[in-house]
Parts: C-alpha cells; sequence; structure tokens
C-alpha cells in the first residue's frame, strides 16, 4: 500500500451517525462520542432518515457542532451513509449506529491501529450488550454451505466446532484479535483512501448485507478487514432483536425478513451470480419441510411453526420475484406496508 499523506486531511476522523425516530438513544450516542474523542480532530455527522420524533431538533439544540443531514425520505443505512460520505475529509471514516455507545479508548485506539496497520482498509470491534454480554462481532462472508449450517440449526447446536461455526466464529476466542471477511455496520473504521478507491455503500441495499458487500470489495481491493476485541462499543440494537425470534412473523417482522430475503438475493447475484437461485432453494427447501414434519403435529406450538415457515416461503417467493431473482433492486424507499 502507498503510505497516506496526513497533513491532506483536515480531520482524522468523520463519524457518521444514520438516524431514524432514535432520538434517546441518539443523545446517548452523540454523549459517547464527545466523552471519547479526545484531542482526536473529529467531524460528525447525523444523516436523519426523514424522523417524526424530534431527532433533529434535539441534536440542532443540544449538539450545535453536529453537521445535520436531512433527507425528505428514509434512505435506508447505505445510502443515507453516502450522503455525509461525499462530504467527509477525515482521514479515517467512523460509522456508529444510533444505538450504539463508544466505550473507554475506542476511538482513539481504533485510530492508533489503523496508523499501525496500513493495509487494513476496514476494522471493526468487540459489540457488546448492555450487560457486557457479546454479539456477533467479526464474521465470514456467506456461502450456500453456512447458510444451510445457520437454518438447519447445526450453527447453534456445535457453536465451539470450527466447521459449524464458521459463519459467525463461535468457535473463535473473542478476546483475540483476528483478520476476517466482515464486521457489523452497528461500528467499523474505514480508511478513506480505501472508500476512494472502492466507491461507497452500494445503494441497491437498502438494509441488510450493505457492510458484507463494502467490506468484500475493500478485500478484493487488496485491504486487509479486521477485528479488535480491545475496541469495544455498546450496542442494544443486538439486545432487542434477541427478544424478537430469528422466525417471528408480525406484521412489520414479516416485512423486515422480506427486506432481508431481498438483500440477500441482491448479494447472492452480484457476487456469486447463479447461486442466488441455490440459496433461494435452501430456504424454501428448509422451510417446506419444517412445515411438513409439524404441519399435522397435534401440538400447537409445532402446528405454529409449520404455518410460520409457510408464511416464510411466501415471502421468499416475493423477494424472488420483487428483486427479479436478485438482478434489480425495488424503488427507493423500501416500504413497510
Amino acid at each position: 500500500m502507498i503510505p497516506e499523506d496526513p497533513s491532506s486531511y483536515p480531520f482524522d476522523i468523520s463519524l457518521i451517525i444514520v438516524s431514524f425516530n432514535t432520538r434517546d438513544v441518539l443523545r446517548e450516542s452523540l454523549q459517547s462520542v464527545e466523552r471519547e474523542r479526545d484531542d482526536l480532530r473529529i467531524e460528525i455527522f447525523v444523516v436523519d432518515n426523514n424522523s417524526r420524533d424530534g431527532s433533529v431538533e434535539m441534536v440542532e439544540e443540544e449538539f450545535p457542532h453536529v453537521r445535520v443531514l436531512r433527507s425528505e425520505v428514509n434512505l435506508g443505512f447505505g445510502a443515507a451513509n453516502n450522503l455525509a460520505l461525499e462530504q467527509a475529509q477525515g482521514r479515517f471514516v467512523v460509522l456508529l449506529n444510533s444505538d450504539a455507545f463508544l466505550c473507554h479508548d475506542s476511538l482513539r485506539l481504533s485510530v492508533q491501529y489503523m496508523k499501525e496497520h496500513q493495509d487494513v482498509g476496514l476494522a471493526g470491534g468487540r459489540l457488546v450488550g448492555r450487560d457486557f454480554s457479546w454479539q456477533p462481532s467479526a464474521r465470514m462472508f456467506p456461502s450456500i454451505l453456512s447458510d444451510f449450517l445457520v437454518l438447519s440449526g447445526l450453527a447453534y447446536r456445535f457453536p465451539k466446532s470450527r466447521f459449524f461455526g464458521k459463519f459467525d466464529r463461535t468457535w473463535a476466542d473473542p478476546a483475540q484479535p483476528a483478520e476476517v471477511d466482515w464486521v457489523p455496520g452497528a461500528f467499523s473504521i474505514i480508511r478513506a483512501s480505501a472508500l476512494k478507491k472502492v466507491g461507497f455503500f452500494d445503494p441497491d441495499f437498502f438494509l441488510y448485507s450493505e457492510e458484507v458487500d463494502l467490506c468484500r470489495r475493500i478485500q478484493d481491493a487488496g485491504y486487509r478487514i479486521m477485528y479488535w476485541p480491545d475496541i469495544v462499543v455498546i450496542h442494544i440494537g443486538g439486545e432487542s432483536s434477541r427478544q424478537i425470534g430469528p422466525m417471528e412473523i408480525s406484521s412489520t417482522g414479516a416485512q423486515l425478513i422480506r427486506w432481508r430475503m431481498r438483500s440477500t438475493l441482491l448479494y447472492y447475484r452480484k457476487h456469486h451470480r447463479a447461486k442466488a437461485w441455490m440459496v433461494k432453494m435452501l430456504e424454501l427447501a428448509f422451510y417446506h419441510s419444517t412445515a411438513l414434519r409439524n404441519g399435522f403435529s397435534k401440538d400447537p406450538a409445532r402446528r405454529e411453526r409449520a404455518s410460520r415457515n409457510r408464511n416464510l416461503a411466501c415471502l421468499l417467493h416475493q423477494a424472488w420475484e420483487e428483486t427479479n431473482g436478485g438482478r434489480v433492486s425495488p424503488p427507493r424507499p423500501w416500504k413497510l406496508n
């Protein structure tokens, strides 16, 4: 890698938070940034995705130095970050969820490690809940095999196996740094020169898979993706999602699952071409077999499981049609309807 000229950047960090109706946790997130900024030169952006809860007014009143970029529509995660990335002037870009809070020394260590490792294009830290329980923080790229292991439940039955636990690296010691394929978008630090080389987020991914796609492009450009565990970030989103089972079907939940399916198909078609069809058939086989296995049971819980899986199969068929098999992204903003 060509050594960077630090003097060409007016800021050490351009920190970007995307917010959509998250006023109270957004305040807490910004407070954590203020505590951890130290002597770093930081510019802070909040990109608001057309919130209706007073988020913008709160930021303008309580954090007047923060640059607020308003969108008239919900752009999703990637495209909203792109609004700020177009204006960012930092040597490094830090992406932080509005429901994520920096712990002690997280910013300082992030910059230090990126300076020490010029071949790292993007890195993440250890994500934890408010109770400091571990959340998946360092992952490997999706594959037909890893999807099967997750869908079948084998990944959860044998988390300490290098084979079965490969996707979330549940076998690994979370206290050890590692080179990985991708890190969750709740927190990451990105080398600005790497973004200049590969481009920003692909706006086709409205929600889900956008960080996976970006990490793959950065890796393909010759950079490494790193996980550094002593950079600790509290992420309450992980706690919230654990309260909703991964197969939960409610009105809103069904739409979000369909969005996940859309993004999965878009990702596979973009990076693996015909494997988009294979991942569709794998999921459908799992949903139909589970529905068949439980559909004739007298146990109400098993019959409910059969119904959920039939619904999931329908959602996947819809996602396949809406994306033309992963070839096109539906018009933004994707809507909950």
